[in-house]
This record gives C-alpha cells, sequence and structure tokens, in this order.
C-alpha cells in the first residue's frame, strides 16, 4: 500500500487544475493568502468535529497541556484578516475534519475559500457560477430557493412545518428508524430529508444553488432582510454531491458571539463537548468587518467530476488508508 490512491497521469491533471483556479483568481486581483492550519480555538457547529492536539511546550496552571484544533476551514483567520484591510482574498489550503472516511469524504481535504468585500451572496453566486463552468464546461446553474425546493419535491413548506409534520412526510418515503421517531429537532430533521430526498434530486444536468436556508442552519450569515427566517446562505449541488457552502457574512461582533453560545448551548444538551469561543474573530468583528461574501468549495470533490471519478481518494495523492 505504499503506492499513491490517485494515478501520476490524475496528479498532474490535478496540479493543472489548481494552477487555473490560482488564474481565475490572479486576472480578478484577488490576494492569495495563507493562514495558519492549527488555533486554539474551533468551531462550535453541533455537526463539525475538529481533530484536537496538544502543545506539550506550553502548560496551563492547571498543569495542562495547551489544547490546539486543525482547521475545519480557513474561514476565522481569513475574516481576520479582512478586518486588517486585506480586501479581496482567496485561500487554497489543506482542511480536517473528524468524520468517517467514504466515497466523499476524507478527514484531510484541499478547499478553496474566498470572500470578496462589497459583494452581496448573489453576486458571489455569479462569480462562483463562472469559475464552475470554466473548470468543468457546464451550462450555468439553476438557482432555487430552500423552502421552494422542499415544496416542489416533498410538497412541504420547511419554514413552518412542525417536526411531527416532517416525520408524516419522511413515514411517507420510507421506513422510519429508531433515531428519527425519537428526534425532535427540526433542522436535523430537515436535513436529513434534505440529504435523502432532496440532493438526489437536484443539479444532475447542471449544477443548481440552493439559497436562503433557515436562519437556525447558517450561524455565520447575515439573516435575509425581507424574510429573518432565512439566511444569506447558499450551497451549490452537481451530481449528488456538495460542492460549495457560501453566505452574507454576519459582521455583528455581539450576535456571532451569542450564536456560537448557542451552539454551546446545543453541544452541551447532545452530551458533546463545549469548544472554546474564537475571541481573536470576536475581536476582528468588534473592530470591524466591511460587508462581504465568502464561499468555501471542495477541490477534491470538483476534481472528480471532471474526471468522472467515483471516489474521492482517486483524486488524492494519499488518501486516510494510504498516509
Amino acid at each position: 500500500m505504499w503506492q499513491p490512491s490517485a494515478t501520476i497521469e490524475t496528479l498532474k491533471v490535478r496540479a493543472d487544475f489548481i494552477a487555473q483556479i490560482r488564474r481565475f483568481f490572479a486576472e480578478r486581483k484577488v490576494l492569495e493568502v495563507e493562514t495558519p492550519a492549527l488555533s486554539q480555538a474551533t468551531v462550535t457547529d453541533i455537526h463539525l468535529q475538529s481533530f484536537t492536539t496538544k502543545l506539550a511546550a506550553t502548560v496551563s496552571d492547571d498543569n495542562q497541556a495547551q489544547a490546539l484544533y486543525l482547521q475545519t476551514s480557513p474561514e476565522f483567520a481569513m475574516k481576520r484578516l479582512l478586518a486588517a484591510g486585506s480586501g479581496a482574498i482567496f485561500q487554497i489550503c489543506k482542511a480536517f475534519r473528524n468524520e468517517e472516511q467514504g466515497r466523499y469524504h476524507n478527514p484531510e481535504f484541499t478547499m478553496l475559500e474566498w470572500y470578496r468585500p462589497g459583494f452581496s451572496y448573489l453576486q458571489l453566486i455569479d462569480e462562483i457560477d463562472e469559475l464552475v463552468c470554466c473548470l468543468l464546461g457546464t451550462e450555468s446553474a439553476q438557482l432555487i430557493s430552500y423552502q421552494q425546493i422542499f415544496i416542489d419535491i416533498l410538497g412541504i413548506d420547511p419554514l413552518t412545518a412542525s417536526s411531527e409534520q416532517l416525520k408524516q412526510v419522511i413515514s411517507k418515503h420510507q421506513q422510519m428508524s429508531d433515531w428519527l421517531e425519537k428526534e425532535e429537532d427540526i433542522d436535523t430533521l430537515l436535513q436529513f430529508m434534505f440529504a435523502t430526498f432532496i440532493e438526489p434530486s437536484i443539479g444532475q444536468e447542471r449544477p443548481c444553488f440552493i439559497y436562503h436556508f433557515p436562519a437556525s442552519q447558517a450561524a455565520l450569515a447575515k439573516l435575509a432582510p425581507a424574510d429573518k427566517r432565512v439566511a444569506c446562505r447558499f450551497e451549490l449541488y452537481y451530481r449528488n454531491m456538495e460542492l460549495a457552502n457560501g453566505f452574507d457574512e454576519l459582521t455583528n461582533a455581539s450576535e456571532q458571539r451569542l450564536r456560537f453560545e448557542q451552539d454551546n448551548r446545543q453541544r452541551k444538551a447532545r452530551n458533546l463537548p463545549e469548544k472554546p469561543l474564537d475571541e481573536r474573530l470576536l475581536a476582528a468583528l468588534e473592530h470591524g468587518l466591511a460587508d462581504c461574501s465568502g464561499v468555501a468549495l471542495g477541490i477534491d470533490r470538483l476534481l472528480m467530476l471532471k474526471l468522472n471519478k467515483t471516489e474521492i481518494k482517486d483524486v488524492l495523492s494519499f488518501d486516510l488508508h494510504r498516509c
């Protein structure tokens, strides 16, 4: 098992692919940046699990080695650069999520993330569409709201339905498992329904942007001015894969702190470890972050689509089982 996961020819294509991405941003005068992979704080999102390590050289007052976290995304550090006056920036980097390895998942993966001061999320969607068309040769993407796609495919309004109503819809499509029967959290049920019933039905012929996710599913995004039930957040799907997640960035430090604290309350209720808040990010927001939009896009998955590969390991030099 010493050999690479991907062929050398695939790795040559990968190098050209990443060079093409860099040219795309160079032509638009977007600055490439690097931020640390390790941080003293991490995400509080209950659906994201970060890798933790210890800095043995630093011992606290209670004689404990300092905890450090591998980044699940470079988002927090990049926002600090924005607050410091960087202007438009992008980064191609490794990100890490403590999740199972699978067909589309490797715990270590390559992410493209970029931020556009002065852009709305709709303007950013247009730029993402341009990049994806350039890289994959696709048609321009479809754009449909989260609420409308639930109504069209499942006949239910996700913004008004109760947990019992959601379970009734699920039971029409499949046998209810024990955990679904017991689950009362609406967002957990919605996310299950989206992944199980909606994702396989969208973005098959051309990419598809779903926008205006429920506000409760967008801890780092601004709420939509016309409807506070939803956030200015979007995701991109193509051929059964989620490719990108982006939004109008929340710039209010007090509101961001409240959302982080709410995440930790949910973590405690689910017997998950609470996470330290990123006080440096909050200080940067307090200093001032200009209105901007940002997005994270999975390069490995994008390359899978370009090369018609069925597993993420086929586009990585070494996947988890070979590293």
